[in-house]
């Protein structure tokens, strides 16, 4: 039930969407609970609270959670269905077993703090008695279940219980899901100095395929919204994610990932500083040697041009990176002598941990310099490289790797998991079937 409430949403609708997700039915069957529990005094094990203690007629002295489902009402909502067998305390010495059936509908509102909010638009309980108590048993060996009929002295019937009290307490079975549902506007870490959040844009699209939701990524920095660039074309769920068996498809846009990079650069976690190691070869040497003192390590201090861009290409995702090289020797104020603009390709994988998309950078498939400024003349291109080449090729990715290995937070409801993902990159998106995999509450 968590997930389900994580992905639902009140509508946002002037912004773009960048991802989203699709709960199939198979998720929405998936649940834990407990079977079955001795109720503490004045508290029966599923939260049904009782004000006199259970030495009066007619509280509840234990639960046992026979089935609980949560379906779709296609265009409409979600119904919540529990059957429970109530042990129910008739006088200080008996006690019967009531089946308790609940049906409740379940929509979802945006609360005056703008929090999301799950209620009951309709509640329809009904009780039925299921079997008596061994002392009644005894005292009439051939009743059957749940009948009075053949006791003597005759049974007096006792009281019902409170049926209308059932969907009361049913609204607060809904405190720990609207938590979550609070929760979803929690701000993530990304590094030190940079956040994310994901917005729900649109209310949920509920069909017989499952519950589908739209998202906008948000990074900040000191809590203020960085303006990302706009998404080259309106994302939209593939309809490849409602076929999945899995109980979760996410689905990340190539706007996901160029955001996710771009707020990194935005906040400078790729800039870097390289040491040259070239100098012992002979054209390096000679022209380092002829500007610089040979006892002051030579330096490459690297950042971004402009930001990086993803390429989703069937079956594979590239990472294009645009860099301005500077070599020079001190610091902490670098003595730049030469500049060369740097093009390269990378290979990207992906991979789901927990809850976080893994990123990293694979090994360079591409790679362009070009000069930008020198103050040592002309420079021979095969000089560029043989100075530059081995730095960017091993420095770059490692550094880029190491901001990277944290991964980004995916959208997700506390106390939930993602296990069994497997990504499938498509052009221009990425789905994630995936299973669920509840967490046990701590605290």
């Amino acid at each position: 039930l968590g997930i389900v409430l994580g992905l639902l949403a009140a509508a946002l609708a002037t912004k773009a969407p960048d991802c989203g997700g699709i709960l199939t039915p198979s998720g929405l069957s998936y649940r834990e609970y407990g079977r079955t529990g001795r109720a503490p005094r004045g508290r029966d094990a599923k939260g049904f609270t009782h004000q006199a203690p259970l030495t009066q007629p007619n509280q509840i002295d234990s639960v046992k959670v026979a089935d609980l489902s949560l379906s779709l009402l296609p265009d409409a909502g979600l119904r919540l269905s529990i059957d429970a067998d109530l042990g129910v305390v008739t006088a200080p010495s008996t006690s019967k077993v009531v089946r308790l059936s609940i049906l409740a509908d379940l929509q979802v509102e945006r609360n005056p703090e703008g929090n999301l909010e799950l209620t009951t638009s309709a509640c329809k309980p009904t009780m039925e008695e299921m079997q008596s108590t061994e002392e009644v048993e005894r005292s009439t060996p051939r009743a059957g279940s749940g009948s009075c009929r053949a006791a003597v002295p005759p049974c007096a019937p006792a009281p019902p219980l409170p049926v209308p009290q059932v969907c009361v307490e049913v609204s607060r079975l809904l405190v720990l899901p609207n938590q979550q549902l609070a929760s979803l506007s929690a701000q993530l870490p990304v590094t030190p100095s940079c956040q994310v959040q994901y917005v729900p844009l649109a209310a949920p699209v509920i069909s017989e395929q499952g519950v589908t939701v739209s998202l906008q990524t948000t990074f900040l920095v000191a809590g203020v919204a960085l303006p990302l660039p706009a998404s080259p074309t309106p994302f939209t769920m593939p309809e490849a994610a409602s076929a999945s068996a899995a109980h979760l498809t996410l689905a990340l846009s190539t706007h996901f990932y160029t955001s996710f990079f771009f707020a990194l650069d935005t906040v400078g976690a790729f800039n870097m500083t390289l040491a040259v190691s070239a100098r012992s070869e002979a054209g390096a040497d000679q022209l380092i040697g002829s500007v610089f003192q040979e006892d002051q390590p030579v330096v490459l201090r690297v950042a971004f041009r402009s930001s990086p861009w993803v390429v989703l290409e069937e079956g594979r995702a590239l990472l294009k990176l645009f860099l301005a090289a500077h070599v020079g020797v001190g610091s902490p104020e670098l003595q730049s002598v030469l500049s060369v603009n740097v093009d390269m390709t990378a290979g990207l994988l992906l991979s789901v941990a927990d809850v976080r998309m893994m990123v990293s950078a694979a090994a360079i498939e591409d790679m362009e310099l070009s000069l930008a400024a020198s103050d040592v003349g002309p420079v021979p291109a095969a000089l560029l490289e043989e100075l530059l080449v081995p730095a960017l090729r091993d420095g770059v990715l490692a550094q880029m790797n190491e901001v990277l290995s944290e991964g980004i937070y995916l959208p997700h409801a506390s106390n939930f998991v993602y296990t069994d993902a497997n990504v499938i990159i498509h052009k221009d998106y990425v789905l994630i079937p995936c299973n669920l995999k509840l967490q046990p509450r701590t605290g």
